[in-house]
């Protein structure tokens, strides 16, 4: 499918919706121009085995790309997987085996054609040039790039001069990941924002092999739950693909009013339009929980089916009327001393955080509620006798007897 009767504007302004940076800006306009499709790389390295709605950032933007008629490429990093993306560390990587590797790229192949049209996405893995590359070829890679300009990178620099340890390997992630463009001849690359300096290397080793330099398209890194950090497993803060429909919508309706229009910007699928309208009837005072069912159920209906989706809003308005409690509410005995237990503990035991640390964390944070009366001490102690209704967060609930 040719590009030519989508008009330039458009297209820019789609392209441009939800992304950080566009570098070059005038180069994406003259390369749009040529009517030609595209050839748009977007790398995963399959690290974990499960993906969450942050990593829906980039695969919804590669979607809007098939939509205006380019080429996608899902580019699986079953090599550079194997080196580990030093990228926002402050450690090296612990290595994954081949076999990890093989197993999480066949569930990202599952997951991502919940999004992408199989039959526009082109699925290419870098070992296949890679290994073709040799030792020989690496160093005659590597000896294109220089150690400062590698030191310029800033999570390399932080390490360095605070005499944290970088791996020779960690050097070579990035000429890898730039090889995959030359490998592929990409025209576009995507990435998240932290994977800026990854991506500019990509262009200039095009430069060098006599290629077009790709154009740069960095993407915002989704906030969590908590909408502080980036959503991500390690930080507890996120939504998996594979997450139930009821908890996929509990997790969003716990989302701030605020952090919700970002969820709409980098993850719904709703025009520009169609979200100005959302927010002009909010502004006007529609109720914002409407607007935040609207984002639940079309991410459910999108993972799951628009059936599991209404069940999910209807689950969650029973629930909500029953004052938030879920009816099959856990029941917890918990065996104490005379002296009691302090309340961080009490929420460790009941599975209600992962850690004390945690606990704490959400008392003083507020989240942390005692039958339905919200708690402020994180010395208090809960003496044995008990029978209390705890709550953490807007979620996890447990009848707790001690």
């Amino acid at each position: 499918m040719g590009t030519n009767k989508i008009d330039i504007k458009d297209q820019l302004s789609e392209i441009a919706r939800g992304a950080e940076e566009i570098l070059v800006e005038e180069e994406l306009v003259e390369k749009l121009k040529s009517g030609r499709p595209l050839r748009v790389k977007t790398g995963f390295d399959p690290t974990a085995p499960d993906l969450h709605l942050g990593h829906t950032v980039l695969i919804n933007k590669m979607r809007q790309f098939q939509e205006l008629g380019h080429t996608v490429i899902f580019l699986i990093g079953d090599f550079t997987g194997l080196i580990g993306d030093p990228s926002g560390k402050n450690a090296t990587r612990p290595p994954l085996t081949p076999e990890q590797i093989e197993d999480n790229a066949h569930t990202y192949k599952e997951q991502v054609f919940k999004i992408l049209d199989p039959e526009k996405t082109e699925i290419r893995y870098n070992s296949q040039w890679m290994n073709e590359l040799g030792a020989a070829g690496m160093i005659t890679l590597a000896a294109r790039h220089t150690v400062a300009r590698m030191l310029e990178r800033d999570d390399f620099k932080k390490r360095f001069n605070s005499n944290q340890p970088i791996a020779i390997h960690e050097f070579l992630y990035p000429l890898a990941q730039g090889y995959d463009s030359v490998a592929l001849k990409s025209d576009v690359e995507l990435g998240g924002t932290d994977q800026k300096f990854n991506l500019l290397v990509g262009r200039e080793l095009q430069k060098q092999y006599g290629q077009s330099p790709q154009v740069i398209l960095t993407i915002p890194l989704l906030e969590g739950l908590d909408g502080v950090k980036k959503m991500s497993k390690s930080t507890g803060n996120y939504i998996a693909l594979e997450d139930s429909p009821n908890d996929m919508f509990g997790k969003i309706m716990s989302i701030s009013d605020e952090l919700m229009w970002r969820y709409y910007d980098l993850i719904s699928f709703k025009s520009s339009n169609e979200i100005s309208a959302i927010k002009k009837a909010v502004a006007e005072g529609s109720n914002p929980r409407d607007a935040k069912f609207g984002l639940a159920e079309e991410i459910i209906a999108r993972f799951h089916s628009e059936l599991a989706a209404r069940g999910a809003r209807e689950n969650f308005i029973g629930q909500f009327a029953r004052g938030g409690a879920p009816e099959d509410i856990a029941q917890i005995d918990l065996i104490v001393d005379l002296s009691g237990i302090r309340i961080a503990n009490l929420l460790k035991e009941a599975s209600l955080v992962s850690s004390t640390s945690e606990g704490m964390r959400m008392i003083k944070q507020g989240a942390v509620k005692i039958d339905g009366q919200k708690v402020a001490d994180t010395a208090l102690i809960i003496a044995p006798g008990a029978e209390i209704v705890v709550q953490v967060g807007k979620r996890k609930w447990a009848k707790v007897n001690t």
